[in-house]
């Protein structure tokens, strides 16, 4: 009986420690350089490979969005040699589409800027989807930051959170 519950304890102690799967594809990051509670959730429609083209839905969870937001900055490393489509760009509030007025894209600078046509409210979950996206040609781990300009404020945009996106 002995023998039993110690294999017993044992197995449930290894189960325990197994991480459960989830649909986001941030994976488990260890020394990412990205202060615990920064890192946002993301999802690659089309799997992330090497110069192929994907859907990018890039999420920042409500909890994240402390102020109202008039504008979205999204930079990226200059290694980054993705292409994106200004055209093809969404954004999702509580599931709910929202306008897009103008997508701003700075290649030399790394900046994507994107105006929703409303003001975003505080505190409500949104998904920018970055549709018609090349993938770069060589794989890795890719950094995009995420910051928000509120309506009214200094210009100067706040940060948000990372989304550490690999690509295969």
């Amino acid at each position: 009986m002995r023998r039993f519950l110690s294999s017993l304890i044992i197995a449930s102690c290894f189960l325990g420690s197994l991480p459960s799967v989830t649909l986001a594809q941030n994976g488990l990051t260890i020394f990412s350089g990205v202060k615990s509670g920064n890192e946002l959730p993301y999802r690659l429609d089309f799997g992330g490979n090497t110069n192929d083209w994907d859907r990018y839905r890039l999420r920042i969870p409500q909890r994240k969005l402390t102020t109202a937001v008039q504008k979205f900055v999204i930079t990226y490393p200059d290694y980054y040699e993705g292409e994106f489509d200004t055209d093809e760009v969404e954004i999702k509030v509580q599931g709910k589409k929202v306008k897009v007025s103008e997508v701003k894209w700075d290649e030399e600078g790394n900046t994507l800027e994107i105006f929703p046509e409303e003001i975003v409210p505080a505190g409500k979950k949104v998904e920018i989807i970055f549709s018609n996206v090349k993938n770069p040609s060589f794989g890795g781990m890719y950094y995009f930051r995420c910051l928000t300009q509120s309506p009214g404020d200094v210009p100067l945009p706040r940060m948000c959170g990372t989304w550490i996106i690999g690509i295969d």
